[in-house]
């Protein structure tokens, strides 16, 4: 049986960082020290994945270490924040050595591939728990929040949605194929930190779309004091979704099944066209969905029934999203 100390050790103590990674004391001491670039804010957020509420309790090690740092990560792409350090407190039933050694390969190949540099943590033995803890920089009051939004600003969503609900839903009827595009999207999603990056300047108000598009949607309607009209047939359906789904269902996972880490922004109209050649250039592209209105409500769908995930209101089922 390992100790905690040695579990640590032996899977979370990344190599020391380069001299840019803004750490002054790592992994290994009571505290991590940050040295935050000059003149930029702190963006800090922190999520947590539950085995059989977040995800499937039988995922995949790798997937389900890619997936818990990557639904932190997104809260940080959605304020347009540069990820930097991430903390993870880790609880599992038992310490089992091939599940731990996927686990943090996933996890540490998304730390690579997005500079995040893993600083501190915690391991524990109980029901297997996942919380991260992901730090960020943006400049001065160039964070994008929920509530800039103004009447006029054009609706848009980076990407595809729906694929996180279709995903599950292939899971639970025994689809394993990880390079189906739809289980892909809901065991790996991408967080798309450089897609808020870009927007920084040009989007009035954003948020990732992790509980479902008519949620989000309403966070965002109620911090800014707007109302919006949707076009429902201008969503952006993931690949494989009409045929996984049918229309009907493909439209309602698009609209409120969640797990999709997609951005959702408003934006001037005037701002579109440099919106979208700049996030052209990392191969995504903006969809206009909708539009910011003066009075309040939302019109132009049904959103009855529609309201997304929302923990203690509902049975948890694997995959629903709980993004703070």
């Amino acid at each position: 049986m390992h100790s905690e100390f040695e579990l640590i050790a032996r899977y979370f103590t990344p190599p020391p960082p380069g001299g840019d990674a803004g750490v002054a004391l790592g992994v290994g001491d009571d505290c991590t020290l940050l040295a935050p670039a000059p003149g930029c804010r702190l963006a800090v957020s922190v999520d947590t994945s539950v085995a059989g509420v977040h995800y499937p309790a039988d995922a995949p090690a790798e997937a389900v270490g890619h997936r818990a740092l990557a639904v932190s990560l997104s809260d940080l792409a959605a304020m347009g924040a540069r990820a930097r350090w991430c903390l993870m407190a880790l609880t599992l039933a038992s310490a089992d050595d091939d599940w731990l050694e996927g686990f943090s390969r996933g996890f540490r190949a998304l730390c690579d591939a997005t500079g995040t540099a893993l600083v501190g943590g915690d391991v524990t033995r109980g029901a297997t728990t996942i919380g991260v803890t992901v730090m960020g920089e943006v400049a001065p009051e160039a964070a994008l929040t929920r509530g800039g939004g103004r009447p006029g600003d054009l609706l848009a969503v980076t990407g595809a949605l729906g694929g996180g609900a279709g995903g599950l839903a292939l899971w639970q009827r025994g689809e394993r194929d990880p390079c189906h595009p739809l289980l892909a999207r809901y065991l790996r999603p991408q967080p798309r930190l450089a897609a808020g990056e870009a927007l920084v300047g040009l989007a009035s108000a954003a948020i990732d779309v992790s509980d479902g598009l008519l949620a989000d949607l309403g966070h965002v309607l109620e911090r800014s004091g707007v109302g919006a009209t949707l076009t429902p047939e201008a969503l952006p359906l993931a690949e494989g979704l009409v045929a996984a789904l049918g229309e009907a269902g493909a439209r309602r996972a698009a609209l409120s099944g969640g797990d999709d880490y997609e951005l959702l922004v408003s934006l001037p109209a005037e701002h579109l066209a440099e919106a979208r050649a700049r996030l052209a250039r990392i191969g995504l592209p903006l969809t206009v969905i909708g539009r910011l209105e003066a009075e309040p409500g939302l019109r132009g769908v049904e959103a009855r029934g529609e309201g997304g995930w929302q923990h203690f209101s509902a049975e948890p089922a694997a995959g629903e999203g709980g993004g703070a």
